[in-house]
């Protein structure tokens, strides 16, 4: 399971430190890195390009037994929620998911 959690975070991973970049196998360790580690400092602005793409790979992978939340959109808020500035940039048009 682990390893499949650590998977689905690559993108992400790689987007904010790089090529080969790897957080670890879940959100606390984005949380880590997020929080003054060494390579990334919030604010910043994360463009998503084709988000449509990983929101439907997403989709089945939800998160606290919850199937109403998918791993992306949790994925999104958590960003959100230490300040990274997040544009989903999708086929037609670009949403700004900014932090308030």
């Amino acid at each position: 399971m682990g390893s499949a959690r650590a998977a689905r975070l690559t993108p992400v991973c790689e987007a904010i430190l790089g090529p080969g970049a790897h957080y670890g196998n879940g959100l606390d360790s984005v949380q880590d890195h997020l929080s003054g580690g060494p390579l990334v400092v919030p604010p910043f602005t994360l463009v998503w390009h084709r988000a449509d793409v990983a929101r439907e790979a997403l989709a089945g992978h939800i998160v606290d037994h919850d199937p109403r939340r998918s791993y992306f959109e949790v994925l999104v808020e958590f960003l959100r929620e230490r300040g990274v500035s997040v544009v989903l940039e999708e086929p037609g048009n670009a949403t700004q998911a900014g932090s308030e």
